[in-house]
């Protein structure tokens, strides 16, 4: 791990960014939050950044056959939930240097999330061009949500150069032997490129990154977390997990290792999906981890993505979501930059 740089407790930097009207969500700077001016953050330039790309569960936000008064109003909104996916961007080689792009989970929404990456890198544009948009692959685990949009880099669309692609050996062998996925392997346009739990792999100058097992439903594959390393702070991304109790590995002590974590949030109470037992779909409910974390992780950004579409907390202006910041952690939305 990279020296960790002091940082102030999250409510202190919370009680700052509330003189903000959604502070935390637009990224606004402290000082414009204490001023009262409702800005957005300075893009970053140089070294490297995560961008969020998606903060739904894989069925979307709205979902199919889902028409609550949450999912219609999500219909309605100018700023669509999309499904959790992450973008990466670095520059090894410095300012006036081509940036390098790395997708971490291929959602069904990629289109729209590759416009999102392009509305804030031009550069992208002209990589779409090429036919060569990312520069790696970064997968979790074979759930519809999470790899399902290496089908848009197929022929039938934008039938990508070859893409290496960063995961376990039991997803790299599911890929390969099921289509369509196989195709893309047989064609060259996904190089499997398996990488051992725990292993360290350096991907290029500015970045570094790691997966570790966590328990999921593992009808196809195993399911990681990944930690990325940049030169200037490390992230954990860790959108599925069954439950933190099933865990080997305490996530409070996971957590405090990182500067920023994004957590499994899809649900937010245990009653949330009628007709449905949540034994059947299991995750850590947010309230149990706020508990968990909420002196241990003090001094880690946690931010909750991957959340269902009956989740309460994916409308900023509920009570949960209000419950939410009260205690320290944020929500995820698409757009927000995360410095590596």
């Amino acid at each position: 791990m990279t020296n960790r740089r002091p940082t102030i407790d999250r409510r202190d930097f919370l009680s700052i960014a509330s003189a903000s009207v959604g502070a935390l969500s637009l990224g606004a700077s402290p000082a414009a939050a204490s001023a009262g001016r409702p800005v957005r953050a300075a893009r970053i330039v140089g070294g490297a950044y995560a961008l969020v790309l998606g903060s739904a569960q894989d069925g979307g936000m709205p979902q199919a056959g889902c028409y609550s008064a949450a999912c219609e109003k999500a219909r309605d909104a100018d700023r669509p939930r999309l499904v959790a996916s992450l973008g990466v961007v670095t520059r090894p080689g410095g300012a006036g240097v081509s940036p390098n792009f790395y997708l971490v989970d291929a959602s069904p929404d990629l289109p729209r999330q590759m416009d999102l990456l392009a509305d804030r890198e031009p550069a992208f544009r002209a990589r779409g061009g090429e036919r060569r948009p990312f520069d790696g692959v970064f997968l979790t685990h074979a759930h519809m949500g999470h790899y399902l949009g290496l089908a848009h880099l197929g022929r039938e669309a934008l039938a990508t150069a070859r893409t290496p692609v960063h995961c376990t050996q039991r997803m790299a062998d599911f890929l390969a032997a099921n289509a369509p996925w196989s195709l893309l392997v047989d064609e060259g346009r996904l190089d499997l490129q398996p990488l051992e739990p725990g292993r360290v792999r350096r991907v290029d100058d500015s970045l570094s990154a790691r997966c570790i097992l966590v328990p999921h439903r593992e009808e196809f594959s195993d399911t990681v977390a990944w930690i990325f390393e940049g030169p200037r702070g490390s992230l954990l991304y860790l959108p599925d997990i069954d439950r933190w109790s099933r865990w080997d590995r305490d996530i409070a002590q996971v957590v405090a290792e990182v500067d920023t974590a994004m957590l499994d949030g899809t649900f937010y109470s245990a009653d949330e999906v009628p007709g449905r037992s949540i034994e059947d779909i299991p995750h850590p409910l947010i309230t149990d981890s706020i508990e968990r974390l909420r002196v241990p992780a003090r001094h880690t950004r946690v931010i909750f993505t991957h959340l269902n579409n009956s989740n309460p907390a994916l409308d900023s202006a509920s009570p949960e979501a209000a419950a939410v910041r009260q205690a320290g952690f944020e929500i995820a939305r698409e757009g927000t930059e995360l410095e590596l």
